[in-house]
């Protein structure tokens, strides 16, 4: 992958919303509504236009309250993202408004993409997407010729079976515009709730660890270490040992553990869940996810407020509800949209017999006779370059953000202390909301310290990728990942690219114990050499980071990005139909993939599934989901509220009057929703103009109702929200991202009927 979904993941802000505001020239949004979905940051966008002028392009399948605001709206056809960038990138190539240089010094394989975009002429383009050619030729030209611009995009782009795809061309087109580590430019990725950034940062993920680390013996082996516990304790945890290296089950598809009616690639069958922190009913294949409810022998949910998988079920025995705290009850970080850390104080002690997150692994941990080594790494610390218990207790949660720091270095967390974050919470005030600079006490230090903060002096990076800045400053060439050539090419950064005040002139690789001295001219110590790790991802002592700082140097490298992604299905990004299209003939044109196997350890269907049948004709209408802007997730918090189910009483669906009114729907009448899989949902009627007679809009912010059955009954006495209603996740079709597992919540079919 390309940009930011190489090196950081598939979510990670490049700039952040006060870069926007600040110097932000066009605005590119696509598979996002920042007007409604979590974080709201419309405003930011509303004061570009403003202070800048910026122009704001708006490219969504529904005309949605941030469409009202764009200078260019463009209705395009769900699941076509793909081609789409590649209708824009033919038109910059045919014209030459590519950034030659930028390409030229730290990009690889561009000239694969210019082929592939050879393809997408504005009619072709057109004929796939539906957005008109004219509209193609303006926005292409307004993105070349208005620097710098920034793209944005949500989970519009990612929940597809081609997100990966999605997240890949999205940095490519501003590789391509020479848009990435500049001010103002790179991709804006809005992650959604506070912590998702650092929900997926901290490893809530079942195919790596803390950090990204992967799988492999050499990550498990730092961190048996930095955790203070024997390796070969620690794989004794697995069933074998060769399970320590494998994926686990993705959430997405985790009912198929559970049930086993298609192969899976696992010891056993799921048999226990334990929620916590996600909501059940946010996930796709409700039905599916029933069964499997049903049939476990054990469900645990650990929630402040009540995780409707208690209510879906009809278990009546071996589910267990665990009140857990609120995050006013309890104090540490979470990380925002922009990777800058935001520490939060305890307001009150947990009220009633409620426990803390924390509080209720803990005990898990004493239960099952892994307590000391769950919680020794918070009595560690470095000493003389060697990691050391030093207390008999730890002190919670400054001790735990203390072993963070210190042991997540590939995105580096080092200057993440208690004390630095606690500070930046107490004079949040003294920092400028446009640059994130920090004035008075805090100068020299960017808000929330954005990782790569790589030790406790280093600012914080509010930009990454920005070699025209010091890297003691904030700045940094593209990561070195992929080795120091692809097929006689070197994948790193030219000559002409020097990050500012680098020692080190032009590209240089991912510094290691072996190349250190070389790479930076030095000589270590005899000691330095005994306590130095392999390379600086699992270096505890701390002697890499010390070394590159003072050269000016970022650890891990100044490469190129990559356009080729040489171990994936598509090399470059291609565009697949959606699992489930309305257009056949384009089916045949442009294929899924072929069914993959052992993929989270599962069989997942591609094209067995998408030629089933031809499904456009007896599911006609195009489906998408979309945001409400007073729920979020699976809205078991804010139906609650009664002010909150005030605005939005009821579950429903967007139609437009000339659809509704081919199937006798008047405004407001009751209809069924029927989709491939042979579930239904049963919704009302809202005439709206914000989508076209081809498609109808729900959101997924309900539950409480399933497939037309009232589950009021299954609430536990005094839990029961203020409104319920059917899961639009009950009738999303089945389809998921080739790699992530991502389901393709955002292009499906249904048909309509009324009820």
């Amino acid at each position: 992958m390309a940009g930011v979904a190489n090196t950081w993941g598939y979510g990670a802000m490049t700039n952040h919303f006060g870069d926007v505001v600040g110097n932000s020239k066009a605005i590119f949004v696509i598979g996002a509504n920042s007007a409604a979905a979590n974080p709201i940051g419309m405003k930011h966008f509303l004061q570009a236009k403003d202070r800048n002028n910026a122009k704001l392009i708006v490219i969504d399948p529904v005309f949605t309250r941030t469409a009202a605001k764009a200078d260019h709206y463009l209705r395009i056809r769900t699941g076509t993202d793909v081609a789409f960038i590649y209708g824009l990138l033919h038109i910059i190539f045919k014209n030459g408004w590519e950034d030659k240089e930028f390409i030229n010094d730290r990009v690889y394989g561009m000239d694969e993409i210019r082929k592939e975009a050879e393809h997408w002429t504005p009619e072709e383009t057109e004929n796939v997407t539906g957005i008109p050619a004219a509209q193609i030729i303006q926005v292409a030209t307004l993105m070349a010729k208005t620097k710098p611009a920034t793209v944005v995009w949500a989970l519009g782009i990612t929940q597809h079976s081609t997100g990966t795809s999605n997240t890949r061309i999205l940095p490519i087109l501003q590789l391509v515009l020479g848009n990435m580590g500049k001010k103002g430019g790179g991709c804006n990725i809005i992650r959604g709730h506070d912590n998702v950034q650092g929900s997926t940062d901290m490893c809530n993920l079942a195919d790596s660890l803390p950090g990204y680390y992967g799988l492999a013996e050499g990550s498990w082996k730092y961190f048996a270490k930095a955790w203070g516990v024997d390796y070969e304790w620690l794989q004794k945890r697995f069933f074998a040992p060769e399970w320590m290296n494998k994926k686990g089950f993705s959430l997405s598809k985790w009912w198929q553990g559970v049930l086993q009616e298609e192969k899976t690639y696992s010891s056993s069958p799921v048999r226990a869940l334990w929620v916590q922190g996600n909501g059940i009913t946010s996930l796709a294949q409700q039905a599916k996810i029933k069964e499997a409810l049903d049939k476990l022998d054990l469900l645990v949910i650990a929630e402040p407020f009540l995780n409707e998988a208690a209510v879906i079920t009809e278990r009546k025995d071996n589910v267990y509800i665990l009140p857990v705290a609120t995050q006013f009850e309890t104090e540490g970080s979470v990380t925002a949209t922009n990777r800058s850390a935001q520490w939060r104080s305890k307001v009150v002690d947990p009220l009633y017999e409620s426990k803390t997150d924390h509080d209720v692994m803990f005990e898990f941990a004493k239960k099952f006779g892994f307590y000391e080594e769950y919680t020794r790494a918070m009595k560690m610390e470095v000493k003389d370059g060697v990691l050391t218990e030093t207390k008999k207790d730890f002190n919670w949660p400054d001790d735990a953000s203390r072993e963070l720091a210190r042991t997540l270095k590939t995105i580096g967390l080092g200057g993440w202390t208690p004390e630095r974050l606690r500070a930046h919470q107490e004079n949040w005030h003294m920092f400028d909301p446009i640059t994130l600079e920090g004035y008075g006490p805090m100068k020299g230090q960017y808000y929330g310290l954005p990782w790569p903060s790589w030790d406790e002096n280093h600012p914080g990076s509010p930009i990454l990728y920005d070699a025209e800045t010091a890297v003691n400053e904030g700045g940094m060439g593209f990561r070195n990942r992929f080795g120091l050539e692809h097929e006689g090419v070197s994948q790193l950064a030219a000559d002409a690219v020097t990050v500012k005040g680098s020692k080190i002139k032009g590209g240089y690789p991912e510094i290691t114990k072996d190349n250190i001295e070389k790479i930076l001219g030095i000589t270590l110590t005899a000691k330095e050499k005994e306590l130095i790790g392999a390379n600086w991802k699992v270096d505890i002592s701390g002697i890499i980071q010390e070394k590159c700082r003072a050269a000016g140097v970022a650890p891990y490298g100044n490469a190129r990005a990559r356009t080729i992604v040489w171990e994936f299905p598509d090399p470059v990004p291609k565009h697949r139909e959606p699992i489930h299209s309305p257009r056949p003939d384009l089916v045949e044109k442009y294929p899924t993939y072929a069914d993959q196997t052992d993929n989270f350890r599962v069989d997942v269907k591609f094209i067995s599934e998408q030629t089933a049948q031809e499904w456009a004709k007896d599911f006609p209408t195009m489906l998408v989901t979309m945001r409400v802007v007073n729920l979020s997730g699976a809205g078991m918090l804010e139906r609650t509220s009664k002010y909150l189910s005030h605005l939005t009483p009821e579950m429903f669906a967007n139609i437009h009057p000339d659809l509704a009114l081919k199937y006798g729907l008047r405004d407001g009448d009751m209809m069924w929703l029927h989709a491939p899989q042979g579930t239904k949902i049963k919704v009302k009627a809202v005439h709206d103009f914000s989508v076209t007679p081809d498609r109808i809009a729900l959101p997924y912010n309900f539950a409480g109702v399933m497939q037309g059955v009232d589950l009021s009954a299954n609430y536990p006495d005094g839990t029961k929200p203020y409104t319920i209603g059917e899961s639009s996740n009950t009738i999303i079709n089945y389809g998921y991202d080739i790699i992530t597992q991502i389901p393709e919540f955002n292009a499906g079919l249904c048909r309509i009927e009324k009820a």
